[in-house]
């Protein structure tokens, strides 16, 4: 490919909640909220996602002001769904996206990230259903992620772009492929996570050079090939996967990432790019030190951003 972009086009570096062990809206083994803030914004990042609602403060007017100190400003929010389960879980569903979504429409973002639910326990491996939908539920998906999209742009002004996910029905080729065979381009764009698509064997480059419509959001994330071939093999769960370093710190694993962003470039539209390195659970003083390393490192691909300074 053509290393040349469009000048008008614009990548947006970010990074996430997730880059710093955060998984839960509460949890003991994962830093405060406030050292986030802190080290994400002393690490480089001027763009930040919610993460899991409740995390960051859930008071507009005082994460505007946390972050708004602090030089950052809000990408999107994060929403789990079950949507192949149909119409039944549309009134569930929605009182769990309300609320994220009135948070992220008033931080002035203007994407909901939206991951499906788990086939399996992410923790213990429990397989929770059938890793493979039937036809009824591959429509109820698709039908009810439209109106997901729908009554998220009419209520919120906000886009939905939903996040294939290992251990989800939405994570191989194939899966994503039918996925945006069969949903509506002007209600349903895709959130590319490059670490997750090649977790599950797809390849970022193709899929945004034959999806570029599509694409509304990426995850910037690599995987370690001989960790990955060892928990394919042994079929662990994505959670206990993740404990073991699956997700590795840029560019040490895969995919490249500068062909991906060269590629996202070559569509000549504006694009976040969040940074996010699964690490749950992880040490304190762990996160800071990798995320200033990929800010370095993504500035060489050619990502605008100037380094900070502590303080």
């Amino acid at each position: 490919m053509t290393p040349s972009a469009p000048s008008s086009a614009r990548i947006r570096i970010g990074s996430a909640p997730d880059s710093w062990g955060v998984w839960f809206p509460d949890d003991p083994q994962q830093v405060p909220w406030q050292r986030f803030l802190d080290e994400v914004a002393e690490a480089g990042y001027e763009w930040i996602e919610l993460g899991p609602y409740g995390y960051l403060p859930t008071d507009p007017a005082r994460l505007a002001d946390e972050t708004r100190r602090r030089g950052l400003t809000v990408s999107a929010g994060t929403v789990f769904t079950g949507l192949h389960h149909g119409p039944d879980v549309w009134d569930r569903t929605w009182a769990h996206v309300a609320d994220i979504a009135e948070l992220t429409r008033a931080m002035g973002a203007e994407h909901l990230v939206v991951i499906p639910s788990f086939w399996r326990d992410d923790k213990t491996g429990e397989v929770l259903e059938d890793r493979t939908l039937t036809p009824a539920q591959w429509r109820d998906l698709t039908a009810q992620t439209e109106r997901l999209g729908r009554e998220v742009r009419e209520r919120y002004g906000l886009r939905i772009v939903v996040h294939p996910h290992a251990d989800t029905h939405i994570d191989s080729e194939e899966n994503v492929d039918r996925f945006l065979d069969a949903t509506d381009p002007s209600l349903v764009s895709l959130c590319l996570d490059t670490g997750h698509y090649a977790y599950c064997g797809g390849d970022s480059v193709k899929l945004i050079e034959t999806y570029g419509e599509r694409i509304g959001y990426l995850h910037l994330k690599q995987v370690d090939p001989e960790i990955l071939a060892a928990v394919v093999a042994d079929e662990v769960p994505f959670g206990l996967a993740v404990a073991r370093g699956v997700m590795c710190e840029p560019p040490g694993g895969v995919p490249a990432l500068e062909p991906v962003l060269d590629a996202a470039r070559a569509l000549d539209v504006d694009l976040f790019a969040i940074v996010e390195q699964d690490m749950y659970p992880c040490a304190p003083d762990k996160p800071l030190p990798i995320a200033r390393r990929t800010r370095e490192f993504l500035r060489s691909c050619g990502t605008p951003g100037t380094p900070r300074t502590a303080g």
